[in-house]
């Protein structure tokens, strides 16, 4: 059974279409033309959820981090439709704005917005724990970011079990902004550390994942096959899962992918959104070919989710 109904994540009023745009390729290995051509067939299928970051992409040759920011913003103003979008990005990990020092955070989300061309972020996240900054500090400034109507929610990117409800307790206690959202790697070749240790703080504090490598870099789209050789920038990050293990997960997928007459991918995310602490994976797509494998949007049934249970094990 297909479904597109929004989605709202817990904790906010942001309601979201359950497939998140991931902007990482933009500027890496989709050049400015052809990641607008995603951008606008994502929209025009009913997308409205996009997820980047400050760093995307300076690990480029000639890049300097920020060019999917640029990217995306170039579109939002072209097209006049940023009020019609969810737009996510991060700080701490840019080389030129490193951590999550107050001083740093402000100053990143005014360069972000600036790149954006917006005046405010819909969802920032903290793109992974920085233990040299007290975690108090952190959150005030993204109160003075809230406050000043920069951002609307906070997000914890990389966080461990432990740390996000160490955060969430500080928040409580101190009377400052809490993370609502996690956003970590979980798909079906990397279960945990979600399933073992973070799933449960989340259910325990309300809050969901938005979860990024939801198609295991690319290998759960089934193009990764034995004796087939892939040309993908990312292809040598799906090595260790070339293996026994890693087409067994392919070959269910196979199956339950041809009784839907849909893409493996869109199974794999079908996946993720049946585990209750999901909000909406993170995919995405280099070519708008590529996006039309993971924009349909079914609901498994609970032997199918079994069986991908089972496999993946």
């Amino acid at each position: 059974m297909t479904n597109t109904a929004s989605v709202t994540i817990p904790e906010t009023t942001l309601d979201v279409y359950p497939l998140c745009l991931g902007g990482n390729v933009f500027g890496w290995s989709a050049d400015e033309s052809q990641s607008q051509a995603v951008l606008d067939k994502y929209t025009e299928l009913g997308g409205d959820f996009i997820d980047t970051a400050d760093v995307y992409s300076d690990w480029v040759a000639g890049n300097v981090g920020g060019e999917s920011e640029v990217i995306i913003g170039n579109w939002l103003k072209a097209r006049g439709n940023r009020h019609q979008l969810v737009i996510a990005t991060k700080v701490a990990k840019l080389s030129t704005r490193p951590g999550l020092r107050p001083e740093n955070i402000i100053a990143a989300c005014n360069e972000s917005l600036q790149r954006l061309q917006t005046d405010h972020i819909d969802l920032y996240y903290s793109h992974y724990d920085d233990k040299e900054v007290p975690i108090a500090e952190t959150l005030g400034a993204y109160q003075t970011l809230i406050s000043e109507g920069k951002i609307r929610y906070i997000g914890a990117s990389q966080h461990t079990a432990s740390r996000l409800q160490e955060a969430i307790d500080i928040a409580t206690k101190e009377n400052l902004p809490k993370y609502v959202v996690l956003q970590d790697e979980y798909n079906l070749m990397a279960r945990n550390p979600f399933e073992s240790e973070q799933q449960e703080e989340l259910k325990a504090n309300n809050i969901s994942a938005i979860p990024y490598c939801g198609l295991a870099r690319g290998f759960l789209t089934g193009k990764y096959r034995p004796g087939v050789s892939v040309d993908s920038v990312r292809a040598s990050a799906v090595v260790d899962y070339q293996n026994d293990h890693g087409y067994g997960v392919i070959a269910a997928l196979d199956t339950i992918a041809k009784s839907h007459n849909l893409s493996i991918s869109a199974i794999a995310l079908a996946w993720l959104r049946a585990n209750p602490q999901v909000s909406t994976p993170i995919a995405s797509a280099r070519t708008v070919e590529q996006l039309l494998e993971i924009m349909k949007v079914v609901e498994l049934a609970s032997d199918e989710v079994a069986l991908l249970n089972k496999v993946s094990r």
